[in-house]
């Protein structure tokens, strides 16, 4: 099965694109969705909503994972995150896909094994676990290939205890 994990923001949304064969996670794809500086928030979303239904249609996921909203200071950062979050998960559910979502607390337990792990941390622990090397990726990316981590080890059947 094809999983995604989707670190989501309005200027940058990371991706991450795994294969869980045989309890067995395989990083297929990652990258970082970039929206230009200075462009309409409806512009934003629209070529958001176009590069998702891209990745969809490319890798026909049957299921993705988001990072829950956290709690800001910042109500335009907030409201530009929930926008952004809305549109993600409005597209893959139009497209059949099974949307869960897990907070950073949660998805930092499941890859690192401690919850206020750093972000340098979680990267290390996903090159390890995937077998990959993320130098000079963003950590956009890193992180959506987390959440993808945890909903494949969600899925498995081995991470419930943990999280819940």
């Amino acid at each position: 099965m094809i999983i995604f994990g989707i670190d989501p923001g309005l200027n940058k949304t990371g991706i991450g694109i795994l294969e869980n064969k045989d309890n067995k996670l395989n990083c297929i794809d990652y990258s970082v969705i970039k929206n230009k500086q200075g462009i309409e928030p409806v512009d934003k979303i629209k070529n958001l909503v176009n590069k998702i239904e891209d990745f969809v249609l490319k890798y026909k996921p049957e299921y993705a994972a988001l990072e829950d909203s956290f709690y800001s200071v910042n109500v335009k950062t907030a409201i530009s995150l929930g926008v952004a979050r809305g549109a993600i998960i409005a597209t893959l559910l139009s497209k059949g896909v099974n949307v869960h979502q897990f907070t950073a607390l949660q998805i930092k337990k499941a890859v690192v094994g401690y919850g206020k792990a750093d972000k340098n941390q979680v990267k290390k622990m996903v090159e390890m676990q995937l077998g990959i090397t993320l130098d000079g990726v963003l950590n956009d990316a890193s992180d959506a290939l987390a959440c993808a981590i945890c909903l494949g080890v969600f899925l498995n059947g081995k991470l419930y205890d943990k999280l819940y």
